[in-house]
This record gives C-alpha cells, sequence and structure tokens, in this order.
C-alpha cells in the first residue's frame, strides 16, 4: 500500500473531538477491511497532527516526512489491532506517531554515535566513557532541577507537550485552558528552562 509523500491539508473535520473520534473509528474498521477509500479519508483528517508530532519531535521536516509515512503505512497494516476499550482512535494513532519519531530519534542518535565512535578509534584517541556517563547523568539531572524552577502550571503544560507529545490543543483540552494560554505557558516555561541550563 503507497503512502503519501507528505501531509496534505486536512479534509473538513467532523464538529466535535467526540465526532472525529467516532468519525475515526468507523474509518480504522473499514480500514481493517482494506478500503483505500477509508485509508483516504483517515489520513486527510489526521495527516496534519502526525506531521505536527513527528516535527516537534525530530525537528527536521524530511525525517518528519519519513516518519508520517511509516506511521500511515503502520496504520494501513494495523488498523484491526485498534481496541476502542483501550482509547480513542485519535490517542492510538498520536501514540503510534510519537513512538515512531521516538525510534527514529533514537535510530538517527544510534548511526551517529556509531560514526563518532569509528572516528574516535580510527583517531586512536583516548575516550573515558565514565566521564561521558557522569557527564550524562549531571545534565539529566540539571534538566530535572530547573524543571522544578517553573511553576505548577508551566511545569504540567511543557511536561504534556513534550513527554506526553500532546498539541497545543490537546494540552489546553486536558488541562481545562484556553490554547493561547497553554501556548504562552509553554513558551515562557522554555524560555525559564534555557535560562536555568545557561543555554542561548
Amino acid at each position: 500500500m503507497e503512502t503519501p509523500n507528505a501531509p496534505n491539508r486536512e479534509a473538513a473535520p467532523p464538529s466535535s473531538p467526540a465526532d472525529v473520534n467516532h468519525r475515526l473509528g468507523v474509518l480504522l474498521e473499514q480500514i481493517a477491511g482494506g478500503s483505500q477509500t477509508a485509508f483516504a479519508e483517515f489520513y486527510e483528517l489526521t495527516s496534519r497532527r502526525v506531521f505536527g508530532m513527528a516535527r516537534r519531535v525530530l525537528i527536521d521536516p524530511e525525517l518528519s516526512e519519513d516518519t508520517t509515512q511509516e506511521v500511515f503505512l503502520q496504520v494501513w497494516q494495523n488498523a484491526a489491532k485498534f481496541d476502542s476499550a483501550a482509547g480513542s482512535p485519535l490517542a492510538w494513532l498520536m501514540t503510534i506517531s510519537h513512538r515512531r519519531a521516538v525510534d527514529k530519534v533514537r535510530s538517527t542518535q544510534s548511526a551517529s554515535d556509531r560514526e563518532a565512535r569509528y572516528g574516535a578509534s580510527s583517531q586512536d584517541i583516548d575516550h573515558d566513557s565514565v566521564s561521558d556517563e557522569v557527564g550524562g547523568r549531571l545534565e539529566a539531572e540539571a534538566v530535572v532541577r530547573c524543571l522544578e524552577t517553573l511553576t505548577d502550571t508551566q511545569q504540567e503544560s511543557v511536561r504534556l507537550a513534550y513527554y506526553g507529545g500532546l498539541t497545543y490543543r490537546e494540552v489546553a483540552e486536558k488541562l481545562n485552558a484556553a490554547v493561547p494560554t497553554i501556548k504562552s505557558r509553554i513558551r515562557d516555561g522554555l524560555i525559564r528552562l534555557k535560562n536555568c541550563l545557561g543555554v542561548s
């Protein structure tokens, strides 16, 4: 099954989140039965969200497009495995999207690490793995420490967006706040984090 190269504009969405999830659930059943028309509509309704998730995690637009394709290929192949008792279709899709994006980050980092190791070994440079591990732990501790300097609302918004992989709108719905408020909390929180970590 060919997946489109890049996300198209979404079709006019159903009016409410419940309507969206109901429609997506119906489409997943049809996709499980092999309906390419249902798959095309599912893609139109969700591709921007999937691409947005991938872009937030990966930054790189080409990697994000590749990941989006992989997500929709997985949807085509595994639509029958969707279990409505375990959650909404959109939550299922965004979980797949987040996992794929994180896997891509790990894969890219792993390739980069292999190249770095090869370069280091070929130049016969001593490599202090203990100091690297300590450095990594200190960086992680610094991030945790700096997160604690944020207000409770900033912490919660940043965690949901960057660790939970939710969109601004989804964070707003979860916290029962307006989208501009959430954007402002996340922006201010990230500025405080950068200042705390000394990132220019």
